[in-house]
């Protein structure tokens, strides 16, 4: 977090930089003043807006200027003693990184003449306002809600209403041509919907449902940064409830789209598309207070979503929330009016898998969304066994075994899924029951399945080779396995145990 003192050697530094350049008009654009506005700040100091409360809301700060961007920003990081980072030189954009802000310059777009010409080829208006910072002046003071601008000519730049639509929580194209001129813009609408809780105007989402197609252009790596802000925002769920109903949903995720419309059994509310988005929407608040649907055992599910090591986790969780059900449209049958899905996770694991690689996912990441697309009925079959006839040590080791370390990851999954699910025939207390398994298999796991692991084992290949005349084969890794799981049991304690149980073994 800058301090206050900071903000003032930025400042210092920008002023000397700017009249070694000539002094040109340098402004400060774009997200910046949106998101001081959108927190409910009502005064933004003059010049660069400094102070601890905005350097604590604002990372990344967006500077525009007529010409000569790249050779400011250049002297800037030259004078902060800064990393100097060149853009885009074709469109003289450049970058200054400088304790922990991006600070990016850029000359006016296609070559505008004026602040006011670069405004009007931004995408929405919120977006489209500009502070003149030099030269320096006293503070200015932004209008509160129902009040008209009243401030100094030529300072504030608000040509087209944007701090108006935002007070009244609308994404408003600036022009015509904004998708057309950036299609990436059609997923933008809907992160600033996700993460300020604003709506499309009625007219922009015409021209946007004109122009769905054009996202097919955009690089996968800019869709998927999208999709991850969309996903990861407070609105997240609703936004993309939102971009099936405009059909942009589609576009990105073809597989999606033989769910839409698809019945399911009685147990779910929803069709399969408008299930995995409502999964979604209850991970979030499964995430956001894990004790609250698992009592016992929250911490180790905490530290497993916050292990700085695997920092992709819940954002791999929302993806699979959303993508589960994907294989259901390939293996739906109606049969004496029941429907079945039969194997849909395994298919829907190859599906998440194809979108994994598309969207340019990390390895790790595509490794833990197929995993739990994979396996995210095993909870819902073993609760039902454990209702019937209770489960067995050796059902809660195949499930360890399965997942490893990411069992916490395909409980909470389950519990999100379930609560999505809410017709008349779902069987009762089904999140409490799942909740109840996790604690089952955690304490089947913590004394019985942990401490076998940790240990070494009782036989090894050679053992079996030398000892039980056993000629090499697949069939050693089977018997390991079960020999392990014999253990986990009690059947075995000791290495003369395991040479009998071995010598009797019928696979």
């Amino acid at each position: 977090m800058l301090q206050e003192s900071d903000c003032s050697a930025l400042l210092a530094a920008l002023q000397k930089v700017l009249a070694g350049a000539g002094d040109p008009p340098l402004y400060l654009a774009g997200g910046a003043i949106r998101e001081w506005l959108a927190a409910g700040g009502s005064r933004l100091p003059g010049a660069l807006a400094g102070g601890p409360a905005f350097s604590a809301l604002i990372k990344d700060l967006d500077f525009t200027l007529p010409a000569g961007a790249v050779a400011l920003a250049r002297n800037l990081a030259r004078e902060l003693d800064a990393t100097f980072v060149l853009l885009d030189p074709e469109h003289d954009v450049a970058r200054v990184v400088w304790r922990g802000w991006d600070l990016d310059f850029a000359a006016f777009r296609e070559q505008s003449d004026t602040i006011e010409e670069d405004l009007g080829r931004r995408d929405f208006t919120i977006n489209a306002m500009a502070l003149r910072l030099n030269p320096p002046g006293a503070d200015l003071w932004l209008p509160t809600a129902g009040q008209e601008p009243g401030l100094p000519q030529g300072r504030l730049l608000d040509p087209w209403g944007g701090g108006k639509d935002l007070r009244s929580g609308l994404i408003r194209a600036v022009n015509p041509r904004v998708f057309i001129a950036d299609p990436l813009r059609l997923l933008r609408a809907y992160r600033f919907q996700a993460a300020l809780g604003m709506r499309l105007e009625s007219a922009t989402e015409a021209l946007l449902r004109q122009d769905l197609p054009a996202i097919r252009r955009v690089a996968a790596e800019r869709v998927r940064y999208e999709m991850d802000a969309i996903l990861a925002a407070p609105g997240g769920a609703g936004a993309v409830a939102a971009m099936a109903a405009a059909g942009l949903l589609y576009q990105v995720l073809p597989e999606m789209a033989a769910g839409a419309g698809l019945e399911q059994p009685s147990s779910h509310h929803l069709d399969v598309s408008g299930h995995g988005i409502e999964a979604l929407a209850q991970l979030a608040e499964v995430l956001a207070a894990p004790a609250r649907f698992f009592p016992h055992f929250h911490r180790e599910l905490s530290a497993y979503l916050h292990d700085p090591a695997h920092p992709d986790r819940g954002q791999a969780l929302r993806w699979a929330a959303l993508l589960h059900d994907l294989g259901k449209p390939a293996v739906h049958r109606r049969q004496e009016q029941r429907i079945t899905f039969y194997n849909h996770d395994r298919i829907g694991a190859d599906l998440s898998r194809g979108i994994a690689w598309r969207l340019r996912f990390s390895r790790e990441r595509t490794r833990l969304l197929q995993l739990l697309v994979a396996h995210h009925m095993w909870p819902f079959h073993l609760s039902n066994s454990r209702l019937k006839t209770g489960i067995s040590p050796r059902a809660c080791l195949r499930l360890v075994r399965a997942v490893g370390d990411d069992l916490p990851a395909l409980f909470l999954l389950a519990m999100a899924d379930s609560l999505a699910g809410r017709g008349p025939g779902k069987p009762p207390d089904m999140e409490q029951n799942l909740a109840d398994l996790y604690v089952e298999i955690m304490t089947v796991a913590r004394e019985r399945i942990t401490p076998v692991l940790q240990q070494p084992p009782l036989l090894n290949g050679h053992d079996l080779q030398k000892s039980c005349g056993l000629t090499p084969g697949p069939i050693f890794k089977r018997i390991l396995a079960d020999l392990e799981q014999a253990r986990v049991e009690g059947i075995v304690t000791n290495r003369e145990q395991a040479l009998a149980w071995v010598r009797q073994y019928r696979p």
